[in-house]
């Protein structure tokens, strides 16, 4: 897994990681990208300001960063993809998420 999601986040400027809960997602991404800054949308507070002022929220993470548990914040996704729009960088945002259908029908 690990070479694969390193070489998909050198083409796309976003890759999703998607597995069961307590499966190991979020420490191996955390292991793969060190440098980026890591938020949790579990955490009831860091997700109300993503639902409350998402472009805020994602303007502070313009360089990038692991988004946790995207599922909670469905509709973040959207202001996502107009970030992403403006700049394809490879690699800048690692999303993840328990399997989840509505998540995958999100980020399609």
């Amino acid at each position: 897994m690990e070479t694969h999601i390193l070489n998909t986040a050198r083409k796309f400027p976003v890759v999703t990681v998607t597995g069961p809960r307590q499966s190991g997602k979020t420490t191996l991404c955390k292991k793969l990208f060190p440098d980026k800054p890591y938020v949790s949308l579990e955490e009831p507070d860091v997700r109300a300001r993503a639902v409350d002022d998402p472009r805020g929220f994602l303007d502070d993470l313009r360089k990038g960063c692991i988004l946790d548990e995207v599922q909670r914040t469905p509709d973040l996704l959207s202001y996502l993809q107009s970030m992403v729009d403006e700049d394809q960088s490879p690699g800048r945002f690692i999303l993840t998420g328990s399997q989840n259908l509505n998540l995958i029908a999100s980020i399609s």
